[in-house]
């Protein structure tokens, strides 16, 4: 069996979701996903110009030597572009060996730990009232765990980070102004202030029962993530992501000597080089990584394999960003993985995006349930992409209040 051709599709409903298709000479092919939000066309590009001229020939049931391949042969390593797409060709290469051994991929890699994956909601809100409506929603649908976000008073709207509407997936290819992206405004002082008892009254809202998860997106500096983490210690929280930026991991250091708060990291991360200093080390108690800019499922594999040795539990990341590909790819490794925690679930149940990316994986009151299809699961209709475009979008761009750029 040799790879016979590969096609690269960019777009999708309100995303520029980079699709990969992996043809082989029996007829079997595979998709995967090589989504990178906001820079959709540099993988798309590099997957064109020059990963698959070099894939055409290989025989796909050698995933291992033609991630080596790729990976090792490249004489600059790593970053998220050509992870992405490293990660587009692995999972093709997953689903086809899935469908060769008639196997959904779950199977191909131990086999299932549970029945479904607990998922977490975003829950938004502009101002404390709505945000206790949308928590609401989603504790009717079923879901133990909740993400939220918060509008702060004093704040422009949003709060300087992203606050949608329930049930929104975020539609990324709006931000911006025709010039370039949309900047909002961001207070530590007053996030400070606001925050923690924000969260108090949450809890007094809403119970014990229910797991309370907070991304502070980056916008702390050490001493200011590690007062926070401390303050909220009492709110218990399932987790708090993000609460300082990690290329300084000694900084997550610093937050552990003075909060027992549980700390998730690493939905920008790369590769397993990014994240084993934080593993090891037990600075982190959820690694963060996607299928997608991680490379793909044999590295996402060994990421999860090392976080099982430290006691570090799995919270893959499931931004709008990642298609239905690159979260069923996530979704097989939940079901497998022993250290398994949690999935953030922001991607399917629209009818535009099921006739694009067309599964029987199913979402039910907060949890996800992978299908036994063969493979990954998830087909690609080709008809339906012609409906779509690449539109140029951007995340917004945060600032001070006296102009200095910030983090997102």
């Amino acid at each position: 069996m040799k790879i016979t051709s590969a096609k690269v599709f960019v777009g999708g409903p309100n995303k520029n979701y980079v699709t990969l298709k992996i043809m082989t000479s029996e007829g079997i092919y595979g998709v995967g996903d090589a989504t990178l939000n906001n820079r959709e066309t540099l993988p798309a590009h590099y997957l064109e110009e020059y990963l698959i001229p070099c894939l055409v020939g290989m025989d796909p049931r050698n995933s291992e030597d033609i991630w080596q391949y790729f990976y090792r042969g490249a004489y600059f390593r790593r970053g998220p572009i050509a992870m992405a797409a490293f990660g587009a060709i692995d999972m093709a290469l997953w689903d086809i060996k899935g469908k060769i051994a008639g196997l959904p991929v779950y199977q191909l890699l131990g086999g299932k730990s549970r029945d479904g994956a607990m998922l977490y909601a975003h829950a938004s809100g502009n101002d404390l009232e709505d945000l206790m409506d949308s928590i609401a929603y989603y504790r009717e649908q079923g879901y133990q765990a909740v993400r939220v976000q918060c509008g702060i008073p004093g704040m422009p709207k949003g709060g300087g980070y992203a606050v949608a509407d329930k049930g929104d997936t975020q539609n990324y290819i709006t931000n911006f102004t025709g010039n370039g992206p949309k900047i909002e405004t961001w207070n530590t002082d007053k996030y400070m202030r606001y925050m923690p008892d924000a969260l108090g009254e949450i809890r007094d809202r809403f119970g014990w029962d229910m797991k309370l998860l907070h991304d502070v997106h980056h916008r702390l500096l050490p001493r200011e993530a590690a007062q926070f983490a401390k303050e909220v210690e009492q709110h218990r929280l399932y987790w708090l992501e993000d609460p300082t930026p990690a290329e300084d991991q000694d900084a997550l250091a610093f937050i552990r000597q003075h909060s027992t708060t549980p700390l998730a990291i690493g939905e920008v991360f790369n590769s397993i080089y990014d994240c084993n200093k934080l593993i090891q080390s037990n600075l982190i108690d959820f690694i963060r990584v996607s299928a997608t800019y991680a490379g793909g499922i044999t590295s996402l594999k060994r990421i999860v394999d090392l976080a099982g040795l430290h006691n570090v539990q799995t919270g893959f990341h499931g931004a709008p960003s990642h298609s239905p590909i690159s979260m069923a790819a996530q979704a097989h490794i939940n079901a497998w993985a022993p250290n398994f925690g949690i999935q953030e679930y922001l991607v399917l149940g629209t009818t535009e995006c099921d006739a694009l990316f067309p599964s029987e994986h199913k979402a039910q009151k907060g949890f996800f349930y992978v299908s036994d299809a063969p493979g990954l699961g998830v087909d690609f209709d080709e008809q339906e992409a012609g409906r779509y475009e690449f539109k140029r979008g951007y995340h917004p761009v945060a600032r001070l209040e006296d102009g200095t750029v910030w983090n997102y």
